[in-house]
């Protein structure tokens, strides 16, 4: 490698592995803190709201678009608490008329079994009248409808659920990319004229990368979903030994939607998806750069949650390769309080909007956009320091 390659990546924090690989330092959430300046304001004068396309979410939270977290009531719940709840269209709810068998079955099959059982579960076909049926009941509940597609199938259960009134299609895969080498020569998705002919939102992911962000928000999109394998009950990492930490995959995807406004268009949102557990790894997220966030397993606790206490990951019935378990993370209170309080515990995990104000105020931030200017450190005993009597007690965040 000649001295100007050196430099390049000495520029970007580059470091050596060893003497045939080049790399750089990457931070999740637990490594990062953010730091305080001269201004802070009272919370309530902090305004969390966010534009997604032409409508605003008066919180900037989404649920995951996973059956353990959103069914058609959560969906209606989650959008009159102000965020958007996507349903899986690939899910139980298309492919079963009454799903509560199914998700009886899920919850109570013992953790040898699961697996097998999912991959059974999901093959049952989707039927595109249930498609139409659960986008007519969102919509009943006064509430915009969003749903989730994997690219291969958004130009046909997408376009179900776009004719049946959907408001928002996301397109998510565990990766999403701009080429696509396909070994049977099978065209792949047409991002700039899929979102050019949909006449709705459409938001896409997943992507960690500036260059890819970029490109992506190039064919139209109204946002991108950035994250691979962070989430509670994802295990594409430890199967695909893929990923970037959080905090990093954030900043660097948020400086494409910078230069991508710069260049005098509209600027989409940075949704961060996945590796949230927290209120503080919220808080973190958006300043890092995001516009909202995604989360799944803070809200699979809530009472309202189909998937009552568990919560499972998205590929995990793929019939050849599952990436994802079920994961136990009980049910503690309302989906109210859990996005808006009064919280009854201290650990973050409930009233995240009270949470985010209050960050916010502390930073001396007013809304989202300031929030994302506040001064981010690189600090790994966030989490531990000074912590030595709650670790042992297992109390506030000495949890385990």
């Amino acid at each position: 490698m000649g001295n100007t390659q050196v430099r390049e990546q000495q520029a970007i924090g580059g470091v050596s592995i060893g003497r045939a690989k080049t790399s750089r330092r990457t931070y999740g959430f637990d490594e990062i803190a953010l730091a305080p300046g001269a201004r802070t304001a009272d919370p309530d004068v902090c305004e969390i709201s966010t534009m997604l396309g032409n409508h605003e979410l008066s919180i900037p939270i989404l649920a995951s678009a996973m059956d353990s977290v959103v069914d058609v009531e959560m969906a209606g719940l989650m959008g009159k608490l102000g965020g958007l709840g996507p349903l899986n269209l690939q899910g139980v709810q298309t492919r079963y008329e009454d799903t509560a068998e199914v998700y009886g079955e899920i919850t109570n099959c013992p953790p040898d079994k699961f697996v097998p059982l999912m991959q059974k579960l999901y093959s049952a076909p989707i039927k595109d009248a249930l498609i139409s049926k659960r986008i007519l009941e969102i919509k009943e509940k006064g509430v915009l409808a969003a749903a989730s597609v994997t690219p291969n199938v958004a130009e046909t259960i997408g376009v179900v659920a776009v004719k049946a009134g959907l408001d928002f299609l996301f397109i998510q895969s565990t990766v999403t990319g701009i080429e696509h080498k396909s070994a049977n020569n099978l065209t792949s998705l047409d991002l700039h004229k899929f979102c050019k002919s949909t006449n709705i939102p459409v938001i896409v992911g997943n992507c960690v990368r500036y260059e890819v962000a970029l490109a992506l928000l190039e064919t139209g999109v109204a946002g991108i979903l950035v994250g691979v394998g962070p989430g509670a009950a994802c295990t594409s990492r430890g199967v695909l030994g893929i990923g970037v930490p959080m905090a990093t995959a954030i900043a660097d995807c948020a400086q494409a939607a910078i230069d991508f406004k710069s260049n005098g268009k509209n600027q989409p949102l940075i949704i961060a998806d996945g590796g949230m557990v927290t209120s503080g790894d919220i808080c973190k997220a958006i300043a890092c750069g995001a516009d909202a966030v995604m989360i799944g397993s803070p809200l699979a606790r809530a009472k309202e949650a189909p998937g009552k206490g568990y919560h499972w990951g998205m590929a995990t019935p793929s019939p050849v390769l599952p990436r994802g378990t079920r994961i136990k993370v009980g049910t503690t209170v309302s989906l109210e309080i859990i996005l808006n309080g009064p919280a009854t515990v201290d650990d973050g995990t409930q009233n995240l909007t009270g949470a985010l104000k209050t960050s916010m105020g502390t930073l001396g931030a007013t809304n989202l956009s300031e929030m994302k200017e506040v001064e981010v450190i690189i600090a790994p005993s966030i989490l531990t320091e000074g912590k030595v009597y709650q670790t042992a007690q297992q109390l506030g965040m000495g949890r385990s």
